[in-house]
This record gives C-alpha cells, sequence and structure tokens, in this order.
C-alpha cells in the first residue's frame, strides 16, 4: 500500500519554506517546489508517497491553491513528482539519480587511511586478560562436538540478565547468540520477510540492514527522520498502520546515523501500533549502552510488549569490540527456537571461545563501558572543535549518545567530498549510503570513535579539499569500503 502524508504532516516538514535562502528572489510557487524537491535529497520525504491533495495544502500552508497547483506543475517538470488524474501525485526522482544500496563493501586495510566509514572503537585493555581466562574457562568444552546453535547457556544467562537489569525480564530461552548484530537481523529477516513482503524502516539508517532487507527482495517503505528533532510519532505510526509491513526496523537508542533517542511514549505507541498492523518490530540496540548526556535512559520498547511483536537485537561490537563477532537476539522463546532452526542451515553455531570471552568481558561490562563512555565523550568534544574551526558552516544535532555526528553540509557534495578525501588519506560514508534512491546528499556521518588527533586531522584534510569540489573536476572510480 502507497503511504500518504497528509497537508498538516508535510507543512510540519517544510517549516519556513517561505524564507529559506534565495526565498525573496523566488515566487512562491518555485520557492515550494524548491523545498519540496530540498526534502526528497535529503530523505526526509521517503520517495513513492502520495502527495496531499491541492487544496489540502493550499489550507495547511495559507495559501492559494494556484500556487500549490503551479508547485506541483513544476515538480512534475522536474520529475520530482509523477502524477494521475482521478488517483493524485507521488514523489519520485528524476531518471538516472537512483543509486542502489549496496551495505557492506568489500573491506580494505589501508593503514594510512584515516578510516571515518566505520563506527566502532578499539577493543578495551579487558580483552586480552579476557580472552587468557577464556582459553582456561574452554576445555570444560573440549569433549562435545562444539555446536551450541542457540549459544552457551552462561552467555545466554549473561545476556537475559542485561536485559532484566534494565527491566524486561527474560529467562535464556528468550536469547539466541549470533556471530554479531548483523547476522541476528538477517536471521529475523529470513524468517519474518517472505520475498516481495512491505517493510519498513527509518531514512536515514543503517546500511547494512537495507543490504539484509535488499537480499529477501523486500519492499522498502521509509519513514523519514529528521536530522535536528528525531522521529514525527505522527508520521511513523501512520506510515505503520497505512503501509502495514511484515517487519518495520527501527534503532530507538542512539539512532545510526544521526544520535536521536527516541522518547518513552512514542516507544509505547510503536509497540501498539505494530501490534495492530501485524507487524513485527525489530529493534536495533547496538548503541543502548553509549549514553554519553541522558540522566535516565526510556525503558527499552520490549517492555511495552504484551503480545511478543517485539524483537529486539543487539551485540558487542559498538561497547566492546567489533573484532569479537558476539551478537543477540532477544526474542519469544518458541522464536528463538525458529531463528536457531534457521541458523543451523547458515553456520551451525559461533566459535565457543570468543563466547567464553564475551561471558568474562559482560561479567566487568560496569566499569568497561564506562570507560568507553569517558572516551567517546573527548573524542566527540575533539571532532565538534575541529568541525568548528575548520568547517563552521556545517550544522548537526548535538547527539546524546552513540558514535557518530549526522553533519548537515553547505551543499550537496557529500558523495563527490568523500571521493575527494580519498586522495588525501580519509575515508567517509557519504549520505547516500544511509538511504535509498540517491538522496541525502546534503548529510555525512562522521565517527568520533578515532584519537582526538586523528579526528583533528581528518577534518583539516577534508577542508581542505572542500574547496576543489566547486571546480567540477571529473570523478574517478574507486575501490569500495566497509560501511559499518
Amino acid at each position: 500500500m502507497t503511504t500518504t502524508i497528509r497537508g498538516g504532516q508535510l507543512a510540519r516538514l517544510l517549516g519556513q519554506w517561505h524564507s529559506l535562502p534565495g526565498r525573496h528572489r523566488s515566487p512562491d510557487y518555485a520557492a515550494l517546489a524548491g523545498a519540496v524537491r530540498g526534502l526528497l535529497s535529503d530523505g526526509r520525504l521517503p520517495l513513492g508517497v502520495r502527495m496531499p491533495a491541492e487544496r489540502e495544502l493550499a489550507e495547511s500552508l495559507g495559501i492559494s491553491r494556484t500556487t500549490v497547483s503551479a508547485a506541483y506543475r513544476a515538480l512534475r517538470e522536474s520529475d520530482h513528482l509523477t502524477s494521475r488524474r482521478g488517483a493524485g501525485s507521488w514523489t519520485t526522482l528524476p531518471s538516472g539519480h537512483r543509486v542502489a544500496t549496496s551495505g557492506l563493501w568489500a573491506a580494505g586495510d589501508d593503514l594510512d587511511m584515516i578510516d571515518l566509514g566505520v563506527a566502532a572503537s578499539g577493543a578495551p585493555l579487558e580483552l586480552v586478560p579476557a580472552a587468557r581466562a577464556a582459553a582456561d574457562d574452554l576445555p570444560r568444552y573440549l569433549g562435545t562436538a562444539g555446536y551450541h546453535p542457540t549459544g552457551l547457556v552462561e552467555l545466554r544467562e549473561a545476556v537475559a540478565e542485561l536485559y532484566t537489569g534494565r527491566g524486561v525480564t527474560t529467562s535464556p530461552e528468550q536469547i539466541l547468540i549470533t556471530a554479531g548484530t548483523q547476522q541476528a537481523l538477517d536471521l529475523v529477516v529470513r524468517l519474518c520477510v517472505p520475498p516481495g513482503s512491505p517493510v519498513l524502516v527509518e531514512a536515514p539508517t543503517y546500511p547494512n540492514a537495507l543490504a539484509a532487507l535488499s537480499s529477501r527482495r523486500a519492499r522498502i517503505n521509509t519513514h523519514g527522520i529528521d536530522p535536528a528533532f528525531g522521529w514525527d510519532g505522527e508520521m511513523l505510526l501512520g506510515a505503520l498502520r497505512q503501509t502495514k509491513p511484515r517487519l518495520t526496523y527501527v534503532i530507538p537508542e542512539f539512532h545510526n546515523p544521526t544520535g536521536h533517542l527516541m522518547a518513552a511514549d512514542l516507544r509505547e505507541r510503536l509497540v501498539a501500533t505494530a501490534h495492530s498492523a501485524g507487524t513485527e518490530l525489530v529493534v536495533d540496540e547496538s548503541f543502548v549502552d553509549l549514553a554519553l548526556d541522558v540522566d535516565e535512559m526510556p525503558p527499552p520498547v520490549a517492555v511495552f510488549d504484551r503480545h511478543s511483536r517485539v524483537v529486539s537485537i543487539g551485540g558487542m561490537s559498538k561497547a566492546y569490540w567489533g573484532g569479537l563477532r558476539i551478537g543477540w537476539v532477544r526474542a519469544s522463546a518458541p522464536l528463538v527456537q525458529r531463528l536457531a532452526a534457521i541458523r543451523v542451515g547458515v553456520d551451525l553455531a559461533s566459535p565457543v571461545l570468543e563466547q567464553l570471552v564475551a561471558v568474562r568481558l559482560l561479567r566487568q561490562s560496569s566499569q568497561i563501558v564506562a570507560a568507553r563512555r569517558a572516551q567517546l565523550r573527548d573524542r566527540r568534544a575533539a571532532l565538534i572543535a575541529a568541525l568548528g574551526e575548520h568547517l563552521p558552516e556545517w550544522t548537526f544535532a548535538m547527539p546524546p549518545g552513540g558514535l557518530t555526528l549526522w553533519a548537515e553540509l553547505d551543499g550537496p557534495i557529500s558523495s563527490a567530498l568523500a571521493r575527494a578525501a580519498e586522495d588525501v588519506g580519509v575515508r567517509l560514508a557519504p549520505g547516500p549510503r544511509f538511504g535509498l534512491d540517491g538522496t541525502m546528499e546534503r548529510f555525512l556521518r562522521l565517527p568520533f570513535t578515532l584519537a582526538p588527533d586523528d579526528l583533528a586531522e581528518a577534518v583539516r584534510r577534508i577542508a581542505s579539499v572542500r574547496h576543489d569540489l566547486d571546480r567540477g573536476a571529473r570523478p574517478e572510480w574507486r575501490t569500495p569500503s566497509v560501511i559499518a
């Protein structure tokens, strides 16, 4: 089903469209059309959405219907709108602007490159001692086959305790251990999304989530997240009711890439709406431990689940180390068993030794996470200071947690800037990689996971190539890299 945006909703997205830069040189209809194009290019207004009727939008904006009609006509002429008599108008992009999302690209370990494409930190100091201690734990498993499709009992118990400590009573039978959060998502998608089924995701969102959904040939619908304010609850829940997706994927804690934190009341309404729509709600909690400026965290989404509609996924990549491929699914016990049956056809089980390392690290979670938060606060401050000094025209909302800034650039240059930055030894994750169809060229994800000196140097290099983009240098093909 096509999502419809109401006049009042679009008016909120447009904001002060009549006072945008250059407004005094443009007639009203042209300014309105330009503002709609901007929403499309930024990904805040999804593609394939039915626009409000001309009269409805005119009333919502307090302008004449003639102005809206002329704006719609201009949008049709620029191929940003497709209309059919009696059926309405849908948002589109001009031919040739589509950019398919490839998600995870081929890796290249270039030690001379400052890599801002990956939002993940180095390992904590406790990792090596934990690995040595885990080797001492290993002998008691050596007499078995070593295959544990649902995970080692002691690790499932440790993860269940984490959820129970956050207010969600959980038994080990509700936990499935996976090879990272990405595999957790992939298994859920394999089980819950038949080919061609509708799904709903945020825009922007995690590129590898889009890749997992695309691999199932899912019909992906999006809900736009405002870069400054986060989720529009009315639009999110409206999209869920209208599309009735088989699965909805959200990142409510320190959203990747914007860093926003979903409010408790929206979490509760989201669960209720997912139940009424018959939707599986997949909640990615990869960043839940990385609160930097939050006095009290909202309750987990699963707290509000009364009908087994919420599937929580998480792991140790962000707060601990990405090289430790430990993730998990928290769901009803029957669903965990179904996921384990699918998992046997993928890789049988996670490595026993890595799971034992994870058990050791989770026993020290309070001190490891506290140290990681302190480290990230310092690095976030260093990145912000460097941007203020070298690229003050870029804007962003201060993320209260997580690992990334979602920067709005001074023009639709994200992909071009990423290509140019490679020439000076900086790898970037351009905005379009976090959405569909080539939108979000005005945005760039900037992780604050590297050392402060590296972050400052990266920003200096990015600033040094920024002015060259206006000279129209011919782009070159690049070897793709990891976006994580």
